[in-house]
């Protein structure tokens, strides 16, 4: 999955200062673990030749042994005096075996080594009379120092690195903030809201981006209320004649028995345009006032008593009814589900139940049917306006006007609701509106 733009950067600056603190925090450590050892190095070798001096004052006296125990600086650190008479040690035990054979043979030298697991710093210097002293430095408490250096500096590069994140996360979104604006803007007006526009900028750049953006979504607003105002304008033109051609051809639809033949079979077919005819203006027209047409504040409106109510001037249908109340405009969804019992009626055979049941946090409004269902590939299709689905093309009583359902899903887009159709078991459709009820 590819990252947003917005990771993408934050992504790049936590890399960023994370390689940049790495290689500083790798310096560093360098230098400030070699310095320690480089001095204890130098301290070790100095007290090394002060102690040397000293066993060759008492080298043939009785009291080396304690002279040697009293020159040892702590638990890990030994002395041996290596001399052609015998070995005298002090401190911790350590076998001349044990020793690098060149840091006895060849004083005066110094070396890290382990001993019986410890680190030590081996300093060899030659003493008079052929003897040779080797002082064992334990190196644990520097190693340990190293390591706390070590982790501190790990720590502050695992912490930059979060914090160049944290830092690009930030300056991202704020970069992102007019790109976001433009989308949501973008996503409106894609949804309908033809009123969406940019708010002012400051950058120079933005401001001249969001001034395009605004009014090229001006522009396509006027386009759209000029194209409904002509619809209206048109429809509302076409309704004297329309009345006139209605109740012409029901005067002829009642004398029709004196028109046999094929006079008659023109008549059927007259009167059934105009009928079709009808329908399609005043669809038109309603289209027309939707988005025209501000919405009234919304009321609370129990949906039970709704269908209730637009079910009591039809034909009976089965009903499954929980009661709820939702936020909307009422006209609205009594048209909403009289274009959805009429596209029933006419494609289906009538609706066999409408349901209002309660899903999670949503309430759903379902008609169904026995028809013979929707196909897969027109289910968002036949929500266009002038489509009739498989019926497309056709021409007669139950074909429609191809507006019934667009008009659903304009009325339910302006509802805050989401409309679609699925399948029924056993066979038939079922179409569903779904809305967010005013309490849960």
């Amino acid at each position: 999955m590819r990252l947003t733009l917005r990771w993408r950067v934050a992504l790049a600056f936590g890399s960023g200062l994370l390689l940049v603190t790495s290689v500083l925090a790798f310096a560093t450590w360098n230098l400030a673990s070699g310095y320690l050892l480089r001095q204890r190095e130098a301290c070790a070798k100095r007290q090394a030749e002060v102690n040397v001096r000293l066993v060759e004052q008492s080298l043939s006296s009785p009291g080396l042994g304690e002279l040697l125990t009293g020159l040892t600086t702590g638990p890990d650190s030994s002395i041996l005096v290596l001399s052609p008479d015998g070995l005298v040690s002090a401190g911790r035990g350590v076998e001349p075996a044990q020793l690098p054979a060149a840091l006895v043979e060849h004083p005066p030298t110094s070396e890290r080594i382990t001993v019986n697991g410890l680190p030590v710093l081996a300093v060899a210097r030659p003493v008079a009379g052929g003897s040779v002293y080797v002082e064992l430095f334990g190196l644990r408490q520097l190693n340990r120092t190293s390591t706390f250096i070590g982790a501190v500096l790990i720590a502050g590069t695992i912490g930059s690195a979060l914090l160049g994140a944290a830092l690009g996360s930030w300056a991202s979104k704020r970069a992102l903030r007019p790109l976001s604006e433009l989308n949501s803007a973008a996503d409106r007006i894609a949804g309908g809201d033809l009123r969406a526009r940019l708010p002012d900028q400051d950058d120079p750049d933005l401001a001249a981006l969001a001034a395009k953006f605004n009014s090229t979504a001006a522009a396509l607003e006027q386009r759209a209320l000029r194209d409904a105002r002509f619809a209206s304008d048109v429809s509302h033109e076409l309704r004297s004649p329309l009345t006139t051609m209605v109740n012409a051809s029901a005067l002829l639809r009642r004398r029709r028995e004196h028109l046999p033949g094929t006079a008659g079979t023109a008549l059927e077919l007259l009167t059934s345009e105009v009928d079709r005819f009808a329908r399609m203006v005043v669809d038109l027209l309603e289209i027309s006032r939707s988005g025209q047409v501000d919405d009234p504040p919304p009321e609370e409106i129990a949906l039970d008593a709704l269908v209730r109510n637009v079910i009591a001037t039809r034909t009976a249908v089965p009903l499954d009814l929980e009661p709820v109340v939702v936020l909307g405009d009422r006209r609205r969804l009594d048209r909403v589900l009289t274009n959805l019992l009429d596209n029933a009626e006419r494609h289906a055979g009538g609706a066999v139940l409408v349901s209002v049941r309660r899903c999670g946090p949503v309430v759903r409004l379902a008609v169904e049917d026995r028809g013979p269902g929707v196909p897969e590939p027109l289910r968002e299709e036949i929500f266009e306006r002038f489509s009739r689905g498989v019926m497309a093309g056709s021409r007669g009583d139950d074909t429609g006007s191809g507006l019934g359902l667009a008009l659903v899903r304009e009325h339910v887009h302006r509802l805050g609701g989401r409309v679609w159709v699925e399948d029924r078991s056993p066979r038939g459709a079922r179409f569903v509106v779904e809305m967010v009820p005013t309490q849960f």
